[in-house]
């Protein structure tokens, strides 16, 4: 049975100058519950038409808003923070429906990675100094930093409020206005943030939402001669054509791309390391660009850390996102699921070891897009699945033997997100994050702390998003002289 057209959560009008605003076009696409593989919901693709009138509120807005006080930024900031933890269980729900997101884990980390990052941001915009000296040998220069302009925001499906309000709230913080194009893919949960704007009392044409797809919304934002800046959070691929996009008008442009993360685990790492790493690797469903993807073992434990992962592997469940329990939910949709696929065949073929999941659905999930979670181990570095982002619950291992075979290893790869270390040996825990070539390194399963800044090096994208660092990405510089 499938959903009839009132079944369905209606959402296809887009959000501009404050208010919900139907279409000038309509274009209807339907949003899939990758735990079901049916229809939950309608939205409507946007046409030049929309992006044009939601590009033009943000402009005509910009004015205004950035010259608002710091202090009633950041009090408006509160009160979203606010409405947000209100609304935190609806926003549960669309979650776990749109993107397939177990209810538990949409609770328990999809939702409070937003109010985390809002949080940090009116952390750091309580201390930000906007306006500076030089230095005592200039005392009559002086530092200004002002908002970059209007904003171009895409977002993905994978954590959507986490990178939907790493990339608002220091935007709205700083002064800047913004246009929001959240993946049609998973664009339920960004409709209730535009809610939680308007109930918080941020101005009209300060945040503006439009849906659309890549090809669509995506580029003419991209390439928009009213766009001061984009932030894009995605695919290699997209992501190239976002800075093609937007070289034209030379606008900036900040990208969170791919990861293809080492977790090097050393024979002194303590006893909770591999199944740690396991599970880290299948949080999400795969579906992290950070997962820690890529396992390699200091050979005198090496098979010990094979029977871990075998073991931790079989031991999960896999079942619907409306479940309660520790579950791991589907991948978010047919495309993805047959990627994966895809991906596990050609480690087959190409030789390396299956020693947990595999090919298919689980055993009584035919319907839906659930992914056994799958170990490989003997995976060699030139070998398909210890390369590409596989973006699902498929874990390869590699064995080393010397600390700096480890390290050529975790840097033979076109990404640099994040890569992380298991040793009790302190001073070769720092050593070896120092050589690792990526924008994040965490240790002995230690997160990164309130304020750090999460980005990436080479093919994992520039720029970096949280904290000041957050804040700064949507600044321009001006040096002042005469000031004094």
């Amino acid at each position: 049975m499938t959903n009839t057209a009132t079944d369905l959560v209606d959402r296809r009008h887009f959000y501009i100058n404050g208010a919900w605003t139907p279409p000038t076009a309509p274009r209807d696409a339907l949003v899939i519950d990758p735990s079901s593989e049916r229809p939950c919901a309608v939205i409507s693709l946007g046409s030049r038409a929309d992006t044009d009138a939601a590009v033009a509120a943000a402009r005509a807005a910009f004015d205004s808003w950035s010259r608002t006080p710091a202090a009633d930024r950041l009090t408006l900031l509160e009160g979203l923070l606010e409405v947000y933890q209100q609304r935190a269980p609806e926003l549960a729900e669309a979650i776990s429906m749109e993107m397939g997101a177990p209810i538990d884990l949409a609770v328990r980390s999809q939702v409070t990675a937003g109010s985390w990052h809002i949080a940090n941001t009116i952390s750091a915009l309580e201390s930000f100094d906007f306006d500076r000296p030089l230095g005592e040998h200039a005392p009559g220069d002086r530092i200004l930093y002002e908002p970059v302009g209007v904003c171009a925001m895409i977002t993905p499906w994978n954590w959507p409020m986490n990178q939907v309000t790493l990339k608002v709230a220091p935007a709205l913080a700083v002064g800047c206005t913004l246009v929001l194009k959240p993946s049609e893919v998973a664009p339920l949960s960004s409709a209730l943030f535009a809610d939680i704007v308007h109930e918080a009392g941020f101005p009209p044409g300060v945040f503006n939402l439009v849906n659309g797809d890549g090809e669509g919304v995506g580029t003419q934002l991209s390439a928009h001669p009213d766009v001061d800046m984009v932030s894009f959070t995605g695919s290699n691929r997209a992501g190239v054509a976002v800075t093609h996009n937007a070289a034209e008008s030379v606008k900036r442009v900040a990208l969170e791309l791919g990861g293809k993360g080492a977790n090097i685990v050393f024979a002194d790492a303590d006893d909770g390391a591999v199944e740690r790493g396991v599970r880290h690797c299948f949080n999400n469903s795969g579906q992290s660009c950070n997962a820690p993807t890529r396992m390699l073992v200091e050979r005198s434990v090496y098979d010990a850390a094979v029977a871990t992962a075998e073991r931790v592997s079989n031991e999960m469940t896999v079942d619907v996102s409306s479940k309660t329990g520790p579950h791991i939910g589907p991948v978010v949709s047919e495309a993805q699921f047959d990627k994966i696929q895809g991906l596990i065949e050609s480690g087959r073929s190409e030789g390396a070891r299956l020693v947990a999941g595999g090919p298919g659905r689980p055993d009584g999930l035919e319907t839906g897009y659930f992914v056994r979670p799958t170990v490989f181990a003997d995976v060699t570095p030139d070998m398909t699945i210890a390369r590409a982002e596989i973006f699902g619950p498929v874990l390869s291992m590699t064995p080393f033997d010397t600390e700096d075979e480890a390290i050529e290893i975790a840097n033979d790869t076109s990404f640099g997100l994040t890569n992380y270390v298991q040793t009790t040996d302190l001073e070769r825990a720092r050593r070896v994050a120092r050589r690792l070539r990526s924008g994040m390194v965490e240790m002995n399963g230690r997160p990164r702390s309130a304020g750090s800044p999460f980005g990436g090096y080479r093919q994992s994208g520039n720029g970096r998003e949280g904290g000041i660092w957050g804040l700064e990405e949507f600044l321009e510089v001006k040096a002042v002289s005469g000031w004094a």
